[in-house]
């Protein structure tokens, strides 16, 4: 006999991907305030932001991914593309109490770099490919249901 066993993706689920990333490629960043994940809007062109949240003091960062990836039908090398390019902003101290290193979050190419950097390319070529091949249609298919 054979059992499949599919994890639903809920917030649960998105706090458990973050931290696994967090701890394979980005050791080395600490965690200064509170982190936190979250499904967003289901959105056509936004996989994923970083921002503070609303309170002035200890504030927290808040990473928002897209209403999309709660589907089952997009791989979850996306979800875990976007997320550690979320956490590459927070390692360059954006929405981080500890400053920015960057100026930029993305002129020349520093995400990449930086993913690259940290044995992320892989990843990053799956979802571009699958991104290029399959969003088009998949919203399409999704987006106005």
């Amino acid at each position: 006999m054979i059992y499949t066993i599919v994890m639903q993706r809920d917030h649960k689920w998105l706090k458990f991907r973050l931290e696994t990333i967090w701890k394979r490629y980005f050791p080395d960043i600490v965690i200064v305030n509170n982190v936190l994940v979250k499904f967003g809007r289901a959105s056509m062109t936004r996989l994923g932001s970083i921002k503070y949240g609303r309170q002035r003091e200890n504030r927290n960062t808040i990473i928002t991914i897209n209403g999309h990836f709660k589907d089952l039908e997009i791989p979850e090398f996306v979800i875990d593309a976007v997320l550690a390019h979320e956490l590459t902003h927070y390692a360059h101290g954006f929405f981080n109490p500890n400053g920015q290193i960057k100026r930029f979050p993305h002129k020349g190419g520093v995400v990449h770099k930086e993913m690259t950097g940290r044995g992320l390319e892989n990843l990053l070529k799956l979802e571009k490919k699958w991104i290029k091949e399959n969003w088009r249609g998949y919203i399409k298919a999704n987006h106005f249901k």
